[in-house]
């Protein structure tokens, strides 16, 4: 099953046009680099829903440590973090 987890945007860049662009974004602690592309509204410090490395939108920042508590309780959190060799280290 996939699904989506909600995570704090943390730096824009890599935009090569209007449309096409990356950024980092902390998933509690844990830095992926994530594609922008589909929510051009994003700002720093927003939170967005992302599946699969790409962000889908633009999510609220409770709903979005409700879900960060709930994966610590499973222990979902921990696998995200070993998921991936080489994520910048946890920036809290």
């Amino acid at each position: 099953m996939c699904l989506a987890i909600p995570g704090k945007v943390i730096e824009i860049r890599g935009q090569v046009d209007d449309v096409f662009r990356t950024g980092k974004v902390s998933f509690d602690g844990v830095v992926k680099e994530v594609n922008l592309s589909l929510v051009p509204e994003v700002e720093l410090g927003n939170y967005v829903l992302v599946h699969v490395g790409v962000a889908l939108n633009v999510v609220d920042e409770e709903e979005a440590q409700k879900t960060f508590e709930l994966l610590r309780q499973i222990g979902e959190l921990e696998e995200l973090e070993d998921s991936e060799p080489g994520m910048a280290p946890p920036d809290k």
